[in-house]
């Protein structure tokens, strides 16, 4: 228990996301997002598109994702406690657009709640 509590206290950086929680679900968000975003992509419509918004959710949430699992991969977020809050906001962001988008993205919707909560607890740590 104090390793885990010892783990998310931190902020990790390089090789770490891929073994630390919650960020280890980077992973999975990006390929069920990119999932999401092609399923919507392939959807023949008629109308006017009346999926713009799940199209424009999936996509900020990919880019997202990939640009702050590069921050954390590369170290940019120097473990400090305003990363900490920017990362519980984010994905606290991403739980709300796929929430009010849930087209298929219900796993992709998981992933993010429990990746903002996780988030949360770390963020209280500092």
């Amino acid at each position: 228990m104090a390793a885990a509590t010892q783990q998310m206290s931190s902020l990790p950086s390089g090789l770490r996301i891929c073994s630390t929680v919650p960020d280890i679900l980077y992973l999975p968000e990006l390929v069920f997002g990119g999932l999401v975003w092609i399923l919507v992509a392939s959807t023949h419509v008629t109308t006017p598109n009346p999926q713009g918004w799940v199209m424009f959710v999936s996509v900020f949430c990919f880019v997202m994702t990939f640009l702050w699992l590069v921050i954390f991969a590369c170290g940019g977020h120097k473990n400090s406690s305003a990363w900490a809050t920017a990362d519980f906001i984010y994905h606290l962001i991403a739980v709300v657009f796929y929430l009010s988008a849930s087209v298929f993205s219900y796993v992709a919707t998981l992933l993010y709640f429990i990746h903002c909560i996780l988030s949360a607890v770390r963020w209280k740590s500092f």
